[in-house]
Parts: structure tokens; sequence; C-alpha cells
């Protein structure tokens, strides 16, 4: 005998609410979430799949997300772990160089025209910069940085120890301002 359906309201009911309860969450963090997978992927397509991807696992999985915990450091670590599974990670995370930490500091804001005029002909040189970065270093730097994750956060979506990333922000840190550097020696 063929098994048959039944309707059962309170599980249609069950399901919508989940998928409401997830967009609620899910839906304000979007424009992080793609501009993570842009710096990731480095190509616009690739990060709208990337993201698609994301959030179709996100849904699928939302069963295993614990209220309470940090949602914003769950979606962020999917989003990672399903880039690092795609070719396009996996290519970019084959070599990494060690470097040792040093501290950085950023100048002040720009105070003339002029001043803006110069800052806004650096970002490109800095997105180059950072687009150069090992996956590794990029990841914390973004999150860090960009969208001012603390530690504790970067680590719970990375997966990593809070003291790596410390260690690899500061290093990312540093090897961003070497190639900015360079880029300046060489302009």
């Amino acid at each position: 005998m063929a098994d048959t359906l039944v309707y059962n309201p309170r599980a249609v009911f069950d399901e919508r609410a989940q998928a409401e309860s997830f967009e609620g969450l899910a839906m304000p963090l979007f424009d992080s979430v793609f501009n993570f997978a842009r710096w990731l992927t480095q190509n616009r397509e690739e990060a709208e799949d990337l993201v698609q991807e994301t959030y179709v696992k996100a849904l699928r999985g939302f069963g295993s997300f614990q209220p309470g915990t940090n949602f914003r450091a769950w979606i962020f670590r999917i989003l990672r772990n399903t880039f690092l599974t795609s070719r396009t990670g996996l290519k970019a995370t084959m070599t990494v160089p060690l470097e040792e930490e040093q501290e950085a500091t950023l100048p002040g804001p720009p105070d003339t025209p002029e001043t803006l005029l110069l800052a806004s002909a650096d970002q490109a040189m800095v997105r180059e910069a950072m687009e150069g970065l090992p996956v590794i270093f990029r990841e914390v730097l973004l999150l860090g940085d960009v969208e001012e994750m603390s530690y504790q956060e970067i680590s719970e979506a990375v997966g990593i120890p809070m003291g790596t990333v410390m260690s690899r922000l500061a290093r990312a840190r540093r090897a961003l301002r070497e190639a900015v550097q360079k880029k300046q020696r060489k302009g």
C-alpha cells in the first residue's frame, strides 16, 4: 500500500513561522553577506551565486541554529565554508606567506579638499591591495575592519581560535600596508 500524505496544519504553520523567523534574521544581513562574498570571490556574478547558495544552505539548516546564539557569525560561517568548498575558494587558499605581526597606525581623516581628492584616488590602490591578499587574511580583515565584528564573532564565523584571529588580523593589516606602500613607491 502506498504512503499517503496527511495534511497537518500545525506543520505548515511551523514551517511558515520558521521561514519568517529566518527572514527576519537573515535579510538585514544581506548587504554585509554580499559585500563579504564579493571580496572573497572578487567577481560579482560568483558573489551573487555564493550568496544565493549560502542563503539556501542557511534556510535548510535553520533548524540546527541555536536561538540566542550569534546568527550573524553563523551565517558568515556558512558563507565562508561554502566559498572554501567552491573552486574559487580552493584556488585562493593554496599558498599563504607567513609574516611577523606589526601594529598598524592609520592616518586621521582628511581635512582639506586636496587631501579628500588624494584619499579618493588612494581608495582604488587600497582595494587593489586588498584583492591581492590571501583569502585567510582578507576574510579576517573584512570581518574585523569593514563589518566591525568582534574577535569572538570572527572566531565563530571563521572557525578558528581567537588568538589566531588576532594574529591573522595583524598580519593582514601589515600585508595591506606593505602592498599599499609598494604601490605608492611605484606610482
